[in-house]
Formats: C-alpha cells, structure tokens, sequence
C-alpha cells in the first residue's frame, strides 16, 4: 500500500530523528517502576482529602449542611467549605461558574460540598459520609432535548455560512433530512485524578498535580489560594493516561490539596475513588445532530444545513473550542458549495463536559459520514464511490469556514492505495455473496477518510518554550512545557535535542514539566505537543551548539562548517575531541551554555468573530477501512478486521506513532459501539464503573488490525523535521466502524437508511435492525 520514494535526505546525519525507539519510560511501565503521583515517597506529616457530596440529591438549593459529625470522625484534622476559600472559589478554565466548593446550590449530581482533611484517606472517606444534608430539589435539565425545550445555553449561538443554503437546498435534484444522536465518552484513565500540595516559605505552595495543563493548574490555584503566580508550582512527570480529562479537569482537585495544605500547614494529597471520579468530571460531549443535505442523483452535495446541539454541563469549561472544532470537522473530507453549520452549546443540570482526544471533531466527522452514508444507500450507489466524488479537490477545496485545503492529493492518494491495497472492491463482492447466503449474520463493510486540523483554535496557545542545558562532562539537561501521558512526547523531544546536539540518548536527562522552569505554557492538547516542544526544545539546542560552533572555529581555526556534532564528540577540522572537552573549555572561555527556546506556530490567524481566516497550520490526513459482522437475532457485533493507512508526514519515532493509530482507534471504536453514558431523570449517573461501563478489552480487537504509515513527500509545513501530529486524528479512522455496522443493518432493507445513534451497542443494533424489519428508518 505504501508507495516508495527516497527517504535518504530526510534522514541524512540524523541518529534518533525517524528511528522506532522504545518510549523512555516503557520498561518502567511495564515493571511496575515509574513514578506517578500516588507513587511518591509520601512526605512526613501527610495528611489525606477527600471530597463531601451528597448521593441523595441531584440538582437543588442547599438548606442545611450539619458536618458535626464529620468533624467528630476519628482521624479528622479538619473540614473545608467554601468560607474556607481564602481567595476565589472557582477553578474554571474559562469564563467561570465552576465553584471549587458549592456553597449554595447544587448544579449537578456529584458536585463537591465539602472537603474532609484527614490522617488517613480510609479515615476521610468514611468520615465524609456522615455528612447530613438538607436539599430542596429542583427539577434538573439532563438531555439535549430538555436542554432545547428550556431554551438554556452556557454560551452564545455560532455558525458559520457560505452561500445560499437555503436556496441551494431548495433547488437540490433530491433532499434527504435527519436527527443523530452521538454519544459521550468516559476518559476512564488509568491514573485517575489525582494531586500532592507542599506548602512552603512565605505562603508559596508546590503542587504535583495530574494534569495537562501546569500553567493553568498553578494560576487556578493561585487564584483560589489569594497568590502571586509566581508563589505556586506546578509539577508533573508523567501521567498514567489523560484524553484530555486532565486538561481542565485537573484543577479542582490541586485546588482542594492545595487549600488543605494552606489551611494545615500540612502536606496533603487528594486521590479520587473510581466512581467518584466518574461521576464528579467531566466527559466526552454527547451532541444531537440535525440535518438536511441537497444533492444530485450522482450522490454530490450541493448544499448543507446542519445544526450542532451540544449538550455542555452545567458551566462552560472549554465547551466553547470543542464546539467550534466539531463545527471545523462537520465537513470531514468533503466540500460543500453552499453550507450552514449552526451550533448551540447547551446547558444541563449534570457535570461539566470537556475536553476529550479529538475535541469536538470526531462529534462533527461523524455527523457528515453518516449524512454521506444516507446519499449513498438511499440513492442505491456504494458508499466509497459518494465519499470520493465529494472530496475536496483541486478546484472545489475551500470549507465552509474559509480555509483552502491545499494537500487535497494526499487525501485521495491514502484513499486510493488502502482502497487498492486492501482490496476494497473484492471484499465488497464478498460481503454481499455472504448476506445474500444468511439470514441471521450479516457483514458490513466501509472505507473512511480522516481530515484533521492540527492547531490550537485559540490562536494564543499555539506557543511553547523548553529550556535546555549542557553541562561540562557532556550531558544534558532537558525540560519544555509538554506533558507525558503515555503518548511518547518526552521521547520524541529527547530525540530532537539529541540529533541536534549530536550526542547519545544516555546523555540526555529527561526531567519532570515544572512552571518553576517554563513559563506560561499551553496544554497539552490539540495534538500538537510535539509540533510545540519539539521545536522549542530544537530552537534551544541550536542556540547552544551554534555558541559551540562559533567558539570551537575560533578556538581551532577553521571555518564554521567544519565544525561537526555526531555521537558526543566534536570534529572541527582536523580536530576530534569529545563534547565534554570542548564544554569545559566553552565554560572557561565564559560561554553560555543554557537557553530559552520558544516556539509559536505560523500562519494562525482564525478570527472568531468574523469566523474567517485559517484556524490551522495544516491537516492530518489518513483512512481506515472496517469489515463488521452482526447478529440480527441479538445485536451482537464483532469488528473482523481494520486496515488502516495514516499520514504523520515524516514520522519522528515510527514505533510510536503506530501505537498512538492503533490506541487511538481502539479508543475511537469503543466510543462508537460499546462506551455507553447513561443518566437518569434525576440527572444521577448510573454508569460509573468498569462494572457499568465498558471499555474495549482485548477481545474487542480483530486479529487482522494493520496499521501503516503512509509514505509521503512529509509535512509540506516547516513543522518539526517535516513530521505530523499523531495524537488525535486516529480517533476518527474509528468511524468506519460506524459505518460497516451501518451498511450491515442498511443490507437488510436496501434504500432505508438505519436508525442507528451511537454508541452502537448490541440493544441499539437490534433496535435498529427490528426498525429496518417493520419498515421504520430515517
């Protein structure tokens, strides 16, 4: 499938760059030896917080909260409540509205009241459970639908438009128009929530804190603790999972830690229960999506009018990027002529959704390949044949927010050679033989593209600084603003600072992301934490080897270009001599040997506003195609194979990479067939467990799951040695998923489209199937 070209320039003189090298932390992974916060030689005088609420009540007004006998407990060294709050009371990432204590309502079902300090966590669990609360219960809004009908939002309509869709739709040789509920997600990381406060001199406070966000962590806190910034820091050396659950979702609790350890004197740790966690932070948002679609009898779009309703929580969070990037995604790989993408972010009485590993844009993907799905069966064409003649191309390329797609080849060249390479039209053949020969069993089959936008949509958090030091024996000493969840980020920069450096892996020291060291940094999202500190951390090696180089041409007279760096030695001319010899006689010589890189992302100039500009500096492309088979007697379904053919440019760590496809697509499956959130009327969660919630288990995966990268010219960008985010376009190659489950039910009543909302689990596929059986379909 992989088309050949020379890879020779690319790697020339480059040692690490491009090479499948184990993560830096695996063999502590798998030893059981890496060191995450619960891990940490806990502190004389540690003191445990766990966090009060109410299981009896959902939405409603506090009356009474009686916590005499929470402080009586044995091992109680103190309570919190929102009086104890020496500066703001919110932890919000945005706009607000999000109380680290609750003082007089509770907007939601798990919301924290209270927090019990104790000498022990067992102490302060069972102390916290003696809590006597009086609420007055309100009716709460749960669903998108009770949402709508009360007409409440956490923040402003938006659209984008283009044309006249309207008209455009009116004059469409056929219309087609439906509703599409997508589920939410659990982030169910491995490590769940979880912080360490020290306090210090003169009111200052350390914090590690489980987050991918350092520098919103130690301003929250900051501002909940009535500090300077410059008087909190915040700590992370690894996380054991995030998904973006940890990019706002971190601060409540080094909020609560770091309260207790102010209020104490004491250092005090907060680790959250599974369901605890479950039920108090947030999740994937669940949307409903309306559409209506004009087309011509070949399948091509004509117009779109499509809505996006967004069910948010009960504050904003950072529901104001998701949404928009699910907007930024509702045309996945295809151009729309004339175009409406509306969206409403909805406010419910349940927790406050947030960021997730795709952020908005598997919701809007999603929403256009089901639209595609609905051309293609109702018109009787397959559906890879719709997909391809309505991608973007090279005279139909703008979206419906501006932005010219300028690598529109590589779209359709992934999709042409996986299509070829997987023998798409061989297996179509056989999937329909085997549904025409059973009744019971029937197979599905679909072949997806991904078109992701790398880039941060808030134009001021594409920026990222690294600090790096060479130290005279030679070694390095490396630290940026990214944070390690697992996804190999601290192992691709290290390669980076390596090859420019020209020493060996062993010489570089990985060391934990601290705001004492990088300032003002973003999260680590949007995919594009090695786009950021790869370079930042590069743009600071090569300040240091170009004050070596200089000096070293000086020192044995000859011409900066002859001054080489390769496997910690340096040749200037005829000279060899090791690294650490020419850093001794760099230091002497009074020669600075530490910088500052920085790094901020080109040609983003999105303006919200007037929605128009480039949101993005380039997209990720890649496409996956999925053979299903499915059990019309009990909804049942096993996914038979997946092959998958993804773009990261130039890849810097292929090993890496691959993981990164493989999980993200395990995680993207699991969000659309097995991972199902469920609330009842009263806005209680009733799924928050392993018991409850089901995540993919190795037996969920096909023993045919191929995975390659495509070889490609590289990233056309000047991004990080031609390479491209990985992170999270593989969620959405799980769309195809979807979709062969789609086609499998759509076979069983040809020109009908299936009533399948996702996630697409055995009791939702046989609801549809016995819709498709009684001639009811959208």
């Amino acid at each position: 499938m992989n088309a050949p070209h020379d890879t020779r320039q690319m790697t020339a003189g480059l040692a690490h760059v491009h090479k499948s090298l184990p993560h830096d932390s695996a063999e502590k992974h798998v030893t059981g030896t890496a060191t995450y916060i619960d891990d940490m030689v806990e502190p004389q005088g540690l003191l445990h917080v766990v966090p009060g609420w109410t299981r009896h009540a959902a939405r409603g007004r506090i009356l009474a909260m009686d916590l005499e006998a929470v402080r009586k407990a044995e091992g109680v060294v103190t309570v919190l409540t929102a009086r104890d709050v020496p500066g703001h009371n919110d932890f919000s990432p945005s706009i607000g509205g999000d109380p680290v204590l609750a003082a007089d309502e509770i907007l939601f079902h798990g919301q924290v009241l209270f927090a019990v300090v104790a000498t022990s966590r067992d102490a302060a669990r069972r102390a916290a459970r003696l809590a006597r609360i009086e609420v007055e219960p309100l009716a709460p809004i749960v669903t998108v639908e009770d949402a709508v009908a009360a007409d409440v939002t956490v923040l402003p309509d938006y659209q984008f438009r283009r044309g006249d869709p309207e008209g455009a739709l009116a004059g469409a040789e056929r219309r087609l128009s439906g509703s599409f509920h997508i589920g939410g997600q659990e982030h169910f990381y491995l490590e769940g929530q979880v912080a360490l406060a020290l306090p210090g001199e003169d009111r200052s406070m350390l914090v590690h804190t489980s987050t991918q966000h350092p520098t919103e962590v130690q301003h929250v806190v900051a501002k909940v603790l009535a500090v300077p910034d410059a008087l909190v820091t915040a700590e992370i050396r690894r996380m054991g999972g995030g998904f973006g659950g940890k990019e706002s979702q971190a601060n409540q609790w080094a909020c609560l830690a770091a309260l207790a350890a102010r209020v104490t004197g004491r250092p005090c740790k907060i680790r959250l229960d599974r369901d605890d966690d479950m039920i108090m932070t947030g999740k994937r948002h669940d949307f409903r999506v309306d559409w209506a679609v004009g087309h011509d009898d070949s399948g091509r779009i004509r117009a779109v009018d499509m809505t996006l309703l967004a069910r948010c929580g009960y504050s904003a969070d950072l529901s104001l990027g998701v949404v928009d990037r699910s907007m930024f995604h509702s045309d996945s790989s295809y151009f729309y002529p004339d175009a409406v993408i509306r969206s409403r972010r909805l406010r419910t009485d349940t927790c406050s959704n947030t960021a997730f590993r795709g952020f908005g844009g598997p919701q809007g993907m999603l929403a256009a390949e089901r639209m595609v799905d609905a051309i293609a069966i109702t018109l009787g064409l397959d559906p890879l044949e719709v997909r391809k003649r309505n991608f973007y191309d090279g005279t139909r390329n703008l979206t419906p927010y501006g932005m010219p797609v300028e690598e529109w080849q590589t779209l359709h060249t992934i999709v042409e050679q996986l299509e070829d390479g997987a023998g798409y039209w061989q297996r179509r053949h056989e999937v329909r033989a085997f549904n025409a020969r059973n009744h019971v069993l029937k197979k599905g089959l679909a072949l997806t593209p991904v078109k992701f936008g790398i880039s941060f949509t808030l134009k001021h958090l594409n920026q990222a600084g690294a600090l790096v030091h060479l130290y005279t024996d030679g070694s390095v000493h490396l630290n940026h603003g990214g944070t390690e969840m697992g996804q190999g980020l601290y192992q691709k920069v290290a390669q980076v600072v390596a090859d420019e450096l020209g020493v060996t892996l062993d010489k570089v020291a990985i060391t934990a992301t601290t705001t004492a060291k990088v300032p003002n940094t973003g999260p680590t999202a949007a995919s594009s934490g090695t786009d950021l500190n790869a370079m930042a951390a590069r743009n600071a090696a090569r300040t240091i080897r170009d004050r070596l180089t200089a000096f070293a041409a000086e020192r044995y007279t000859c011409p900066p270009e002859a001054v080489v760096f390769r496997r910690n030695r340096v040749i200037a001319g005829d000279i060899e001599i090791p690294l650490a010899e020419l850093a001794r006689a760099a230091h002497q010589a009074r020669i600075h040997m530490s910088d500052a890189g920085f790094y901020a992302s080109p040609k983003i100039t999105w303006d919200r506003e007037t929605a128009s500009g480039r949101p993005f500096l380039y997209f990720a492309y890649g496409a996956a195609m999925s053979e299903v088979t499915i059990d019309t007697m009990t909804g049942e379904m096993v996914v038979d194979r997946i092959d998958v053919l993804h773009d990261v440019g130039h890849s810097l760590n292929p090993a890496i990479d691959i993981g990164q496809i493989e999980g993200g697509f395990v995680q993207g499956m699991g969000w659309l067939t097995t991972e199902e959130l469920v609330w009842d009327a009263q806005g209680r969660l009733r799924t928050h467990a392993p018991s409850t919630y089901k995540i993919p288990t190795a037996s969920d995966i096909p023993a045919h799951f191929n995975v390659k990268l495509f070889d490609g010219p590289g990233n056309p960008e000047e991004t990080i040695y031609r390479s491209k985010a990985v992170g999270e376009p593989p969620v959405m190659l799980a769309n195809s998923v979807f979709c062969a489950i789609t086609d499998a039910i759509a076979s069983l009543r040809p020109g009908h489209v299936p009533a399948l909302d996702t996630p697409a689990t055995p009791e939702a596929i046989l609801k549809a199937v016995r819709a498709m059986k009684s001639g009811v379909a959208i």
